[in-house]
């Protein structure tokens, strides 16, 4: 099955090379022998990267693969300036990153509606004859050529952006958290890697406010290393301001799961570290309360808790406010 959510994609663009300037002298029934008015050539176009807060994959561009921006118009007589090259606008979801793909160099990124960033710049015009006129040169007999273009085969990386990204083995209940809590419709099922892409959803909070929550695809240990979806979809947590870890009850040692989902993320990006954590023991319908208890003595310590079952409600509203807390305790000091 071809998914719709394309998250990485290499394009081949290449900017509009400049005009020439034009070597012409001004010849007219009385004027035989005028001066150069050879006229300058137009710029070429951009690749500009844009801003388009109505998307949300990169799947337009998949099978885009070359980009290529307007050549600038020659100059003519009569000192005329040649035309720019027609820009060329590419449209990406906000969270995109470009890289230049050769040595993954930054070029660039977008997290604002209509925001831009030029890629490669077209081509300066070249000047005109009579651009190099002077009073000891009255007769230039040459002109510029224009710039040549630039070209560069680019990575266009989304990432999403949220404000809680759901961090978890597969089966950890985080596809079900996301359907309860928000209008997304993610597939649910009892077998691992059931999310085989990002979701996202718009949880509402009291008052008519509201976050952004992002369900990631389940990490396994050695994710960092390439095993099971490995990281691929790592990258999408970068962004989120909140990590909400997510431990089933019912798992045999849940600090040491904690453990080695924290270690991964460490092991991808060391900056994660950085990030606000919650801890979230799911499932807690299928255990007691002596359980329960017991769990709560081998939690880790400064990370807020929170024991929670989507199936039942239990813990979801507790679950919330801790969150929006989270997000917002910056706008409280």
């Amino acid at each position: 099955m071809t998914s719709n959510f394309v998250d990485y994609v290499k394009i081949f663009c290449r900017s509009g090379k400049g005009g020439s300037g034009s070597l012409h002298f001004r010849r007219e029934k009385y004027i035989p022998k005028g001066g150069p008015d050879g006229g300058d050539g137009g710029r070429g176009g951009n690749v500009i990267l844009r801003g388009n807060a109505q998307l949300w994959t990169l799947l337009h561009l998949r099978y885009t693969k070359h980009l290529f921006a307007g050549d600038g118009v020659p100059g003519g007589k009569n000192q005329l300036t040649g035309a720019a090259g027609d820009d060329i606008y590419i449209d990406v979801p906000l969270g995109t990153v470009a890289y230049r793909a050769e040595d993954h160099t930054m070029m660039g990124e977008i997290t604002e509606d209509r925001q831009t960033v030029v890629l490669l710049k077209g081509g300066r015009g070249g000047k005109g004859n009579a651009f190099f006129k002077t009073a000891t040169l009255q007769a230039p007999k040459f002109a510029q050529p224009g710039e040549p273009c630039q070209e560069e085969w680019i990575t266009l990386e989304l990432k999403l952006l949220a404000d809680v990204g759901l961090v978890g083995f597969p089966n950890a209940g985080k596809s079900t958290l996301l359907s309860v809590v928000s209008a997304a419709k993610p597939e649910i099922a009892d077998y691992p890697f059931t999310t085989l892409v990002p979701n996202l959803g718009i949880v509402s909070y009291r008052d008519h406010r509201s976050f952004v929550m992002a369900d990631i695809p389940g990490i396994i240990e050695g994710a960092a290393e390439g095993k099971g979806l490995g990281i691929r979809f790592l990258r999408h947590i970068e962004r989120n301001s909140t990590l909400l870890f997510m431990v089933p009850a019912n798992t045999e040692n849940v600090k040491a799961e904690y453990d080695i989902l924290l270690n991964e993320l460490k092991k991808y990006n060391p900056e994660l570290m950085d990030k606000d954590r919650i801890l979230a023991i799911t499932k807690c319908d299928l255990v007691d309360d002596d359980t329960i208890k017991e769990i709560k003595k081998h939690l880790p310590k400064k990370v807020p808790h929170v024991f929670i079952s989507s199936v039942v409600g239990k813990g979801i509203d507790e679950l919330k406010d801790l969150i929006w807390l989270m997000l917002n305790k910056e706008d409280d000091m």
